[in-house]
C-alpha cells in the first residue's frame, strides 16, 4: 500500500472493529514483540491538559539532550502528528513502513478470532513500533480516553505516571461524577510507580491518593500554590515557581492560557524526577518552554485569529478565564466562532460562554463527519442564552469570513468548541483556502 492507502485504511478501521479490553492490546503488542518496552515511559492521563503536559515535558527533556518519542491524540491536520520523535512527526515513508509491519499482526489476529485491533490500538502499536526502531530514550504516552481501560495502559512498567486536571467529560463512558472519572484516570497508577497529579480538584485528589496508597505508589500533589502567574499577554504567559530554588526564575510560555502554568509546572516536576542525579541547567528549560509551539491551544495563527481546542465545560471555563486575564479591554470587540461534536456537553459550554463573555457576536458552523452538531441546533442554543447577534453558517470558510467581518478594532476571532474545528481552520489556512489578515 502507498502512504495514502495506509492512512485511508486506518481511517476506516472504526467501521469494522470495536474497542477491546487490555488483554487484546497486550496480545497485539506481544505479536509485535513488545516494542520499546525497555524505554523509559511516562504515562499521562487526565481530562484537560494532557497534550500540553506531554509537549512541555518533551521540550524540557530535549533541552537536556534526550531523544524523546511522543504518542498523542487527536491530530489536527495529518495523522502522522500522533507519532513524533523529538517533536517531528513520523514521515510518510516511516509511517508506511511501520503500518505494513503492524498490519500483518492485525490481520493475523483477526484470522485467529481475536478481532482486528481498534483504530486507537492500531496507531498505538504503530507508535511503539516506530519508537523501537529509533534510539529514543524516553517515550511519553498520552491516553486516548480514560486510563484504566485505555490501550496505552497495556504498558506495565512505566517510569512515571502523570495525571492532569480532571472534570466531567465522556460521562456516558467514564461515569457521571468527578470521583468515578478520577478512578478511571487513576487506573494508570501501577504498583510502586510514582505518580504526580494536578491537585486543583479536591474530590479527584482524594480518589487519586487512595488508589496510589492501594498500589504503594509514591504520590505527589501539585497544587496551584506551586507557581505564581506574573504576566499574561496576547502572546505569552509568564510564571515563577514557588520554591526556595526557583522563586526568582521566570518561565515564559508562548501561549496565553492561564491554565498552562499548571500544565507546565506538572511537566517541570516530572522532568526533575526523571533527570534526578543529572546536572540540570534552568536556563535551558526556560529557553525550551519559551520557544515551544503547541498547536491548537490558544494558538494565534494570525494577528487577530486564535484557535483553541476547548471542547468540554471545564476547558471552556479555562478559556474564558484566559480571555479575561489578557484581553478584557478587547473583549467587546471580539467574536466567537463555535462548533462541537454531538457527544460533548455543548449546551453547557454555550451557556457559560454567553453568561461570562461580552463579545460582539457569535458565529456557529459545522464540523465534518457523522458526529457533527447541526449549525442550526447550535444557533438555537446560543439564541436561548444571549441577545447578542448569532450568525449561522454551515460552511466553515464562510463562517470564518463572517466572524472576521464582525470583529472590530483590536478584537479577536476566537475559534473553539472542538479540536476538530481547530484542525479544519489550520488546514484551510495552510492550504490557502482562506486568506486571513
Amino acid at each position: 500500500m502507498t502512504y495514502e492507502e495506509a492512512a485511508a485504511y486506518i481511517e476506516k478501521i472504526p467501521r469494522f472493529t470495536k474497542k477491546h479490553g487490555l488483554e487484546h492490546t497486550k496480545e497485539f503488542l506481544s505479536r509485535l514483540l513488545n516494542p520499546a518496552a525497555d524505554r523509559k515511559i511516562v504515562h499521562v492521563a487526565g481530562t484537560n491538559g494532557k497534550g500540553s503536559v506531554c509537549a512541555y515535558l518533551e521540550a524540557v527533556l530535549m533541552a537536556e539532550g534526550k531523544k524523546v518519542g511522543v504518542f498523542t491524540s487527536p491530530h489536527l491536520v495529518k495523522i502522522n502528528e500522533r507519532i513524533r520523535m523529538n517533536h517531528i512527526p513520523i514521515d510518510d515513508e516511516g509511517f508506511t513502513r511501520v503500518f505494513h509491519e503492524v498490519l500483518l499482526a492485525a490481520v493475523q489476529m483477526e484470522e485467529e478470532g481475536w478481532g482486528h485491533p481498534s483504530y486507537f490500538e492500531f496507531l498505538f502499536g504503530m507508535g511503539m513500533k516506530a519508537f523501537a526502531e529509533t534510539d529514543v530514550e524516553y517515550i511519553i504516552l498520552e491516553t486516548g480516553l480514560g486510563g484504566r481501560l485505555d490501550a496505552t495502559n497495556a504498558v506495565e512498567r512505566p517510569e512515571l505516571a502523570v495525571i492532569t486536571s480532571i472534570s466531567l467529560d465522556h460521562t456516558e463512558i467514564l461515569g457521571d461524577t468527578i470521583e468515578q472519572i478520577a478512578a478511571e484516570k487513576a487506573g494508570i497508577i501501577k504498583p510502586g510507580i510514582p505518580v504526580f497529579y494536578d491537585g486543583s480538584c479536591e474530590a479527584a485528589s482524594v480518589v487519586i491518593q487512595r488508589i496510589a496508597r492501594e498500589n504503594e505508589a509514591p504520590c505527589r500533589e501539585i497544587s496551584n500554590h506551586a507557581y505564581e502567574i506574573r504576566e499574561v499577554t496576547r502572546k505569552y504567559i509568564a510564571f515563577s515557581r514557588v520554591n526556595a530554588y526557583d522563586k526568582d526564575v521566570i518561565f515564559q510560555i508562548p501561549i496565553c492560557g492561564c491554565y498552562q502554568a499548571m500544565n507546565a509546572e506538572l511537566a517541570l516536576c516530572a522532568a526533575e524526577y526523571l533527570l534526578r542525579g543529572e546536572e540540570i541547567r534552568e536556563e535551558r528549560w526556560q529557553a525550551a518552554l519559551s520557544a515551544l509551539k503547541w498547536e491548537g491551544r490558544m494558538e494565534r495563527i494570525s494577528p487577530h485569529l486564535v484557535i483553541d481546542g476547548a471542547h468540554n465545560p471545564a476547558a471552556v471555563k479555562a478559556f474564558v478565564k484566559s480571555v479575561k486575564a489578557y484581553a478584557a479591554e478587547w473583549e467587546r470587540d471580539s467574536v466567537i466562532l463555535f462548533s462541537a461534536v454531538n457527544d460533548k456537553n455543548y449546551k453547557q459550554m454555550i451557556e457559560f460562554l454567553c453568561e461570562n463573555l461580552n463579545v460582539r457576536a457569535y458565529v456557529v458552523t459545522e464540523l465534518k463527519g457523522p458526529r457533527k452538531v447541526p449549525a442550526r441546533e447550535l444557533e438555537r442554543l446560543f439564541c436561548q442564552f444571549t441577545r447578542k447577534e448569532v450568525i449561522c453558517e454551515e460552511k466553515m470558510e464562510e463562517a470564518l469570513r463572517k466572524a472576521e467581518a464582525r470583529r472590530c478594532g483590536d478584537g479577536e476571532v476566537y475559534c473553539l468548541g472542538s479540536l476538530y474545528l481547530a484542525g479544519m481552520i489550520k488546514e484551510a489556512v495552510e492550504r490557502g483556502d482562506i486568506s486571513y489578515a
